[in-house]
């Protein structure tokens, strides 16, 4: 049986975390946005139905459209005569889309956040390099790319981008944001004859950054990039129109990792003064 979220201090809302998950194809990205069709748009409204109260959501990672996620995660305070977490993934499931679900939801301490909590976001990135393109049945979240590619080179490559630097090449401008980040995997796995994944962690990501790395690595990939060349564009304060950024359909937030719940404060505020430092 689980236990209860503590007190949030806040008019005594209780606290919850939504496992998520969606085919990003059908969506404008994640943040809600007027006139289009978004995760976030569409599942505040949804919960706004079953708890018929205005919904808002803090979420882990907010992901651009087009992107994926078996992973994703958000938190909202609730009433604590809300519904049971299981009664609210029940009833979610009857009101939201096929190509969207919340598979998982629980009851958290107040101190949890969605988006300052988190240690590290994990993303995956498919691709086939068959000569006769993708499988059908893959199409929407693998990239085809009909040239071979060589994963030992791109592997090499990644290796020389893990640590933290300045990802400003890698990334797209954000006034007042930081491009610092701290890329703890970059790692290249065959498991099937054509079909190659990137897997990717790091404490954050800027905007479009997986997607440069990704492109980057796949002109290496393909002999056109010396291993040595995505590296030598950390040295850079700017972004670079070198790289061409892959789709955003191969891409998908598969995990979130977070702290020990007596540590759930601390990380947080932690990131928030490292944010406020970049800022």
């Amino acid at each position: 049986m689980q236990e209860p979220a503590a007190r949030s201090g806040d008019g005594g809302l209780l606290r919850y975390r939504l496992d998520i998950r969606y085919d990003g194809t059908g969506f404008s990205g994640w943040a809600r946005q007027p006139g289009r069709r978004t995760v976030q748009g569409e599942l505040e409204a949804a919960l706004s139905v079953v708890t018929r109260l205005p919904a808002a959501l803090t979420v882990a990672g907010r992901t651009d459209a087009g992107v994926h996620a078996t992973g994703q995660v958000a938190h909202l305070d609730v009433p604590p005569d809300a519904l049971a977490p299981e009664q609210l993934v029940h009833r979610l499931a009857r009101l939201l889309a096929p190509d969207l679900r919340v598979p998982a939801v629980r009851r958290v301490p107040s101190s949890f956040d969605a988006r300052f909590s988190a240690l590290r976001r994990h993303y995956r990135y498919r691709v086939c390099d068959a000569p006769w393109g993708v499988d059908p049945l893959r199409r929407y979240d693998t990239l085809a790319h009909y040239r071979p590619l060589d994963e030992t080179a791109m592997n090499t490559a990644s290796t020389l981008l893990l640590g933290e630097h300045d990802f400003a090449a890698f990334c797209r401008h954000r006034a007042g944001a930081s491009t610092i980040r701290a890329l703890e995997r970059l790692e290249w796995i065959r498991d099937e004859p054509h079909m190659l994944a990137a897997h990717v962690a790091a404490d954050a990501f800027c905007h479009s950054m997986v997607r440069s790395l990704v492109g980057a690595l796949l002109a290496v990939g393909e002999g056109r990039r010396r291993p040595d060349w995505p590296a030598s564009l950390l040295h850079s304060t700017t972004r670079t129109s070198e790289i061409t950024v892959a789709a955003p359909h191969g891409l998908t937030l598969v995990a979130v990792d977070y702290p020990a719940d007596d540590q759930l404060a601390a990380r947080a505020q932690q990131t928030r003064a490292l944010r406020s430092l970049a800022h």
